[in-house]
């Protein structure tokens, strides 16, 4: 048996937004592994100490920050609710690593990721199974043929973006290929696990969806989340996802029953105006707006809360 022992990333909130997971090891010597509960409080502390210690002088990197301000105004425009700058850097993501980004979507962090992963790096898109997207009660055919031919298009979506050389590919929840399965550094899940558990009940899908992350992440890999978030006290299956909101509590709990053990959290993204009441979808918030279009007041209201609150949150494989 080993004389050693390694105490784990250190769970967080509330930390200045570019407070980094911290993991420090720890060796003891054999006779030691049974510490008393004093002894194993006063080392937490001292761990947490040294962690806000560091947190201080944790710089951005400079490269992040030059391709956040390099981005169109249009882009611009959504930082001060998306916080790209803090949220990449909370999930440590670097140049030239290998990152999945679930739902892309229009590109908006496409953009960013494909720019500062760079020519050494790979960004892989990864969307929904092709089967849910019907599954939505305003789907077209149209809109779903489009949905579905998006994985596909990914690497196409990319090239508009950059030129860099960065490698790049495109597939679906069940469609991993096989030489992704355990090479990947991140996966950026940005709102999008609402809709994975609008449809569980019915098709698995959020199962489906973790076991896929789980199986192309490396042994070190993480997953960053960002996600609408309900309150607490709100009912289970108001918070189910189908009104765009999921609560905290659960989507660890989610992730934990998949495999994966919550390394840090961070209220980066937060947004105490959001307090949603028994009838509000998150799509009344900007940018959709979508149950004021016609009313003038309630527009103005919706503007004035902002965007929506919002989990950050930082998990690795569990050991």
């Amino acid at each position: 048996m080993s004389n050693t022992a390694t105490v784990g990333a250190i769970i967080y909130s509330g930390l200045p937004p570019q407070a980094k997971v911290c993991t420090i090891p720890y060796t003891r010597p054999k006779e030691d592994l049974a510490m008393t509960r004093i002894t194993s409080k006063l080392f937490t502390f001292l761990l947490l100490f040294t962690c806000l210690a560091g947190t201080n002088n944790a710089a951005v990197p400079e490269g992040l920050t030059q391709v956040i301000e390099s981005r169109s105004a249009e882009d611009r425009g959504r930082d001060g609710a998306r916080h790209p700058v803090e949220t990449l850097d909370f999930f440590n993501v670097e140049p030239g690593m290998t990152v999945a980004e679930v739902l892309p979507g229009g590109g908006w962090y496409t953009r960013i990721l494909a720019s500062y992963l760079g020519g050494n790096g790979a960004l892989y898109g990864v969307n929904y199974i092709d089967e849910m997207w019907s599954m939505f009660s305003f789907a077209t055919d149209k809109w779903v043929a489009s949905r579905i031919a998006a994985a596909a298009k990914f690497p196409e979506q990319v090239a508009k973006f950059t030129d860099n050389g960065i490698r790049t590919t495109g597939f679906t929840f069940n469609t991993v290929p096989p030489k992704v399965v355990g090479i990947v550094d991140r996966v950026l899940i940005i709102r999008a696990l609402h809709n994975l558990n609008r449809f569980e009940s019915e098709a698995g899908t959020m199962t489906q969806a973790l076991s896929a992350v789980r199986s192309m992440l490396k042994a070190d890999g993480l997953v960053g989340v960002v996600q609408h978030r309900a309150p607490e006290g709100a009912s289970d299956e108001w918070a189910d996802g189908n009104r765009g909101y999921l609560k905290q509590s659960a989507v660890i709990a989610m992730f934990e029953k998949a495999g994966f053990q919550l390394v840090a959290r961070s209220e980066i993204n937060a947004n105490p105006k959001d307090q949603p009441g028994p009838d509000d979808l998150v799509w009344r918030l900007p940018p959709s707006l979508r149950t004021s279009k016609d009313n003038p007041e309630l527009r103005k209201a919706m503007l004035a809360i902002g965007e929506s609150d919002r989990m950050t949150l930082l998990f690795r494989k569990a050991r």
